[in-house]
């Protein structure tokens, strides 16, 4: 039978837990991302873009029609507008058609504009 450890020895430990050099400590979570994982650096990316967008929105269009917008994404050279509604996303199309130059100005990159219909909760 084999002989029962004691749970309150003291010293080292039976099984190390580290071995070799210890790596470099993270100071911080976005430092953690950035280093990880490219894929979330890309998420991130693109949360700072939909970030930008809403808040351009909310500066070039009127209030009624900023408070709106639900969301905002940019994908594949699209940028995506989520409307509240039918009726707020035709306003959106036709308000954003006035602000096509200014669009394409802060991005060249986007080759369309897309408004879709997408209700809050």
């Amino acid at each position: 039978m084999p002989k029962n450890i004691s749970r309150n020895k003291r010293g080292r430990p039976a099984v190390r837990t580290a071995a070799g050099p210890r790596p470099t400590r993270l100071h911080s979570v976005k430092e953690l991302l950035r280093r990880s994982a490219p894929a979330l650096t890309r998420v991130t990316d693109q949360a700072a873009r939909a970030v930008f967008w809403s808040e351009w929105l909310c500066r070039h269009l009127p209030t009624e029609l900023g408070a709106r917008v639900c969301g905002v994404v940019e994908r594949d050279g699209t940028l995506v507008i989520s409307a509240a509604s039918a009726a707020w996303c035709a306003r959106l199309r036709y308000a954003l058609q006035e602000l096509d130059p200014q669009i394409r100005a802060a991005a060249p990159q986007l080759t369309a504009i897309a408004v879709r219909v997408q209700p809050r909760n």
